[in-house]
């Protein structure tokens, strides 16, 4: 082949290829880097060692928190865990901060209700508008409590998971996990700052399981509970085993008596603790765990299958 020619369609073909990369990073963007939004695990930041609330605005804000005793704070990441702001709320107090949620007008809640020993009397939840940076305050209490602390067997009292929805809180207690009978109950109150007795409106016994985060979908169409379980193996080794129970076709906001779907979360060789839950997508939901004195922190993403929950 002539110089000239053979040439001709080296440049021809070379052009091609420029013109084809041109395309793809101007037309479709979203093909080449959409997998580095999310990331389907990451380890989070060193400072939320004992991470216990969760929620997901978006694919790019993840807000967190840790849990009893630690500084009233806010932790913002990405989808890939990389931190983005730490917000210090000054006016209160972290005595045990048990998960989070938001609404559709910017306000995020804080679950000040952690209640391991049944006895609280000062059970709240903080309201912080991330716009005005105001923060308000549910103080509340339990219309089956007569005792604080009641007797062992009936300790149902701890609480560390809810969600808002339809300018409602739902919140689903934890079981002791010695003493108890794996039963959750469904408390509602309504999302205004005042002084409110909860409303008893459900419950559920999960065999072997004690409820640590909730959460509902965008759609209202389901929820999902990650509930845990603690035991020594010989006496010795610390052992757990976790799930998430996704609810689906359920009425009138009774979502513990819709269709429920258990999925079981991957056990380490050690015992381990999910406390943090929520949905990216409908069919995405994240999960996280604390760190332990052999594992980090960190954050992993499972899949609900549209056919495994609906009828």
């Amino acid at each position: 082949m002539p110089f000239p020619i053979l040439w001709a369609t080296i440049t021809c073909s070379l052009m091609r290829n420029i013109l084809l990369l041109v395309l793809l990073f101007f037309i479709f963007p979203s093909f080449l880097f959409a997998q580095k939004k999310v990331r389907k695990k990451f380890k989070l930041p060193v400072a939320l060692e004992e991470v216990s609330g969760l929620v997901i605005q978006n694919d790019s804000t993840f807000w967190w928190h840790n849990d009893s005793g630690a500084a009233a704070q806010l932790f913002k990441t990405n989808g890939r865990g990389e931190l983005q702001e730490v917000i210090n709320l000054e006016s209160i107090k972290n005595k045990d901060w048990e998960d989070l949620t938001c609404d559709d007008k910017g306000n995020i809640y804080i679950g000040e209700f952690g209640n391991n020993a049944n006895k609280r009397k000062d059970l709240k939840i903080y309201i912080y508008n991330s716009e005005s940076k105001n923060i308000d305050s549910i103080s509340f209490h339990y219309p089956d409590q007569k005792e604080f602390p009641p007797n062992p067997s009936q300790r149902n009292f701890d609480m560390e998971a809810f969600f808002w929805f339809q300018d409602s809180l739902h919140l689903f207690s934890k079981n002791k996990l010695k003493q108890g009978n794996y039963y959750t109950k469904h408390y509602v109150l309504s999302a205004e700052a005042g002084n409110q007795e909860v409303i008893l409106k459900d419950s559920i016994f999960l065999k072997k399981r004690v409820v640590t985060g909730a959460a509902i979908d965008a759609t209202g169409s389901r929820i999902a509970l990650v509930a845990y379980n603690y035991k020594k193996l010989f006496g010795l080794i610390p052992s757990s085993g976790a799930s998430v129970f996704i609810f689906s076709n359920f009425k009138n906001n009774l979502f513990l008596q819709g269709k429920m779907k258990r999925k079981g979360i991957a056990p380490y060789i050690i015992a381990s603790q999910y406390e943090s839950i929520d949905f990216l997508s409908k069919n995405k939901i994240y999960i996280a765990s604390e760190k332990t004195a052999f594992i980090r922190q960190k954050a992993r993403r499972m899949k609900v299958k549209t056919k495994d929950i609906e009828p």
